[in-house]
């Protein structure tokens, strides 16, 4: 657990910026999500945070693995190739899933031998993958409800229900197999309803899909988008799984099996941004305090993922209203015009919680500044 006192000392030892990663609450996120959804095997989005020592804890753990794009399958294969020989398989799908529906000539070739399993939603990407990766097995990716996602993917990714099966039919005739259906109901998903909707049109392609003589599908790829608790206002995954467990006890037979691909829900609350005040003015009669990391570095989701982290201070006395701002000479970095902080001075700490996910995955060296020290606890 990472209290007050550890921060001082860790800043202490390392200087700042720091980006502290607790290993026991990545274990005990994976052991949640597993013990919510006991039907669904886990396939951790490695774009939410690609270090490959928070990959390797969740490998350890049992968990499997969404990537999008080559590194990010490099990063997990690795772990793959180091099985004793009589372990390994000639296929990846327990482990990866290539969950990107759109991928390059170049990439669907390097897949190929793997005989990996893809997603698509599209005839021109059936066309692709005939030709440059014809041992991958399919999953249709559907455009589902987005509705109050805090990041919305359904503008971007995802056949409408209405052509579905017309595409598994295109990829039967083009010599593919479609192993089953996928859908995103969008980052940070905090209505439920969303996932309901999902489902219940999953379940009404899986049946016309059959009635049509498809009748070996036994996949289904429910995406990502389960909350992470920035604040109280996130109801408990224990609420959501409950009704997903019962809803796929409703609409989809024990032959199906089911994953998902959680990503901020695994990650999020595992790290914990550290940084000092490295200047500080008045402005228009608010305080303004300028720390040496910013939207550029670990405070990136602010830009990327629409996200809010509260600063925090180690410092207590009375607050007021200030102004926080990251260490480059742009004025986009800004970390909060509307921080609640008391009287502090050059040199002292600050830190932010929550924030493991979409952060300093997408970190720069903007302006000179480096990206901020990773630390690993509890491994």
């Amino acid at each position: 657990m990472i209290d007050r006192v550890m921060l001082q000392d860790l800043a202490k030892e390392h200087g700042t910026p720091l980006f502290i990663v607790d290993h026991d609450i990545l274990r005990q996120n994976y052991a949640r999500f597993k013990k919510c959804l006991p039907r669904v095997q886990a396939y951790y989005a490695v774009k939410a945070n690609s270090n490959p020592t928070i990959v390797e804890t969740l490998y350890e753990a049992g968990c499997s693995f969404d990537v999008a794009s080559m590194p990010e399958f490099d990063i997990v294969h690795q772990y793959i190739k180091c099985l004793p020989e009589k372990e390994r398989q000639d296929y990846i799908w327990d482990k990866i899933i290539y969950a990107n529906p759109i991928k390059d000539q170049k990439t669907l070739q390097q897949l190929d031998p793997y005989k990996p399993l893809v997603t698509f939603d599209n005839i021109d990407e059936i066309h692709k993958v005939r030709r440059y990766a014809p041992h991958a097995g399919l999953v249709l990716r559907i455009k589902v409800p987005n509705t109050g996602a805090m990041v919305e993917l359904s503008s971007k990714f995802g056949a409408s229900p209405g052509e579905a099966v017309d595409l598994i039919s295109e990829a039967h005739d083009a010599g593919l197999v479609v192993e089953g259906l996928s859908f995103h109901v969008g980052s940070q998903t905090t209505n439920f309803d969303n996932y309901v909707q999902a489902l219940q049109i999953s379940s009404e392609i899986f049946h016309e899909a059959r009635l049509r003589g498809y009748e070996n599908m036994n996949l289904l790829d429910i995406g990502g988008g389960f909350p992470a608790p920035y604040d109280e206002n996130v109801r408990p995954f224990e609420d959501l799984a409950r009704t997903l467990n019962s809803e796929f006890d409703r609409l989809f037979p024990k032959e199906i099996e089911i994953l998902a691909e959680p990503g901020r829900f695994l990650v999020a609350t595992a790290a914990t941004a550290l940084m000092k005040i490295i200047g500080r003015s008045v402005r228009e009669g608010k305080r303004c305090y300028y720390i040496d990391d910013g939207v550029y570095h670990t405070f990136s989701g602010i830009i990327f993922d629409h996200c809010k982290y509260p600063i925090r201070s180690l410092k207590s006395g009375p607050n007021q209203i200030c102004a926080v701002f990251g260490p480059t000479c742009d004025a986009l970095d800004t970390i909060s015009l509307a921080e609640e902080l008391p009287e502090l001075d050059i040199g002292d700490l600050l830190y932010s919680e929550n924030i493991g996910a979409y952060s300093a995955a997408s970190s720069t060296w903007f302006n000179g500044f480096p990206p901020a020290k990773i630390l690993h606890i509890n491994q």
